[in-house]
């Protein structure tokens, strides 16, 4: 489905629910199939929640996760250790073109039973799970933080815990602590010193706890980035969210100040998002802790004519699309003028942006939604807008409930 974002205005002061973050429900609906005594509440509604769900709940051999790619990491972690049950693990076309080895040749250190169906390398995987008993393991610190955790939330399971070593320097650590902050909520015992993290074997935990998924601040990254384009004095407010959240996306608040936002938490565990000057300086910034929010800012920093040098974004090409790519296609389409490397993107400074210009997705949800705030100044077509349901399916709706005009 292509949608046409006519320029539209939005409304002064406005109100958003976001359900639970898609990271922090993944990693807890793991833990939850080996831990059945959890409860969890605000559970993600994104594509990647749901099939996680249903794979953790299917008795077929054959499970298909289509692009979830975290479900795929975290998957293959958890089928190593399902003794006795033999699944064969796999997805979309491009899925079996994202890397899986690091994972894969970890696991099986630690003793796994995994081979390759087609591409080695690469998914669909056959894992026969059953006892693993070894509990010492290294990877590269700068690989996908997915397929640390991975490894992390089967960690209590393993008969002897583990010991994971990070060779060089760490990526992604807030998402690493994330897993670690859940574990610990869950009783399960562990430590992070230097480039060492240990997770103790945990055979027993019977106590029954509700746990309450924090909003998505992958999702919140378009309102603060509606905010910024808004004219000075709109406000966005957001639920359900906390000042000190274990989301590495919610370095936001520090982001978009740079471009006049300010974040006001609420006793009600809302935050609002307001306008309150504006600011054209140019933006340099690491994104290697909070990739997943590169293509808001520059898409951002186009729209308001900001220059930005964004680095740290190693991880971007082996994402639902080349992210890289993808970006400078679609801003230079738009009038701009991008230069990539194959960690970091250069935007120039620009003051026009050409109008219905169609904005292609390449099945990458985050596509579709980072550059939907165009639409505040200029109409905008977005092709395969349906893709969004990936991690945020009521997004459209939501806009047209804040004043922006969608017709299909």
């Amino acid at each position: 489905m292509h949608i046409t974002l006519q320029k539209s205005k939005i409304d002064k002061q406005s109100s958003i629910q976001i359900t639970g973050s898609k990271s922090e429900s993944n990693r807890l609906l793991l833990l939850k199939a080996l831990y059945p005594e959890i409860s969890l509440n605000n559970v993600s509604n994104s594509d990647d929640s749901n099939l996680m769900t249903k794979a953790l709940r299917t008795d077929s051999d054959l499970v298909d996760i289509n692009h979830a790619g975290t479900a795929m990491r975290f998957l293959t972690a958890y089928f190593s250790v399902q003794e006795g049950r033999e699944v064969t693990l796999t997805g979309s076309k491009r899925m079996k073109e994202r890397p899986i080895e690091v994972l894969v040749e970890a696991l099986q250190e630690l003793g796994a039973d995994i081979s390759y169906v087609e591409n080695e390398g690469f998914p669909p995987i056959k894992i026969k799970g059953k006892k693993l008993t070894k509990h010492k393991v290294s990877l590269k610190a700068n690989v996908s933080s997915q397929y640390i955790s991975a490894l992390l939330l089967i960690a209590s399971k393993l008969e002897n815990g583990l010991e994971l070593t990070l060779e060089g320097e760490i990526t992604s650590v807030p998402y690493i602590k994330m897993t670690l902050s859940l574990l610990d909520e869950i009783g399960v015992e562990s430590s992070f010193k230097g480039n060492v993290i240990t997770v103790k074997s945990t055979t027993n935990n019977e106590q029954p706890q509700t746990l309450t998924v924090e909003s998505d601040w992958s999702s919140a990254s378009y309102y603060f980035s509606i905010a910024a384009i808004s004219e000075i004095g709109t406000e966005i407010t957001l639920s359900s969210y906390k000042a000190n959240s274990l989301q590495g996306d919610s370095v936001l608040v520090d982001v978009y100040r740079h471009f006049g936002v300010s974040a006001i938490f609420n006793d009600n565990s809302s935050v609002t998002l307001k306008k309150e000057f504006s600011n054209l300086e140019p933006l340099a910034l690491n994104l290697k802790n909070a990739p997943d929010i590169a293509q808001t800012i520059a898409v951002t920093c186009f729209v308001l004519g900001i220059p930005c040098d964004l680095t740290g974004l190693h991880t971007l090409k082996i994402k639902e699309t080349d992210r890289l790519v993808a970006l400078k296609n679609e801003i230079e389409k738009l009038g701009g003028h991008v230069k990539i490397t194959d960690k970091s993107l250069h935007l120039s400074a620009s003051n026009r942006i050409n109008e219905l210009v169609s904005i292609e997705t390449y099945h990458d949800h985050r596509m579709a939604m980072a550059f939907a705030p165009i639409a505040l100044k200029t109409a905008v077509v977005i092709e395969d807008a349906d893709v969004v349901s990936k991690s945020y399916p009521s997004f459209w709706d939501d806009l047209k409930s804040i004043g922006f005009k969608i017709t299909k």
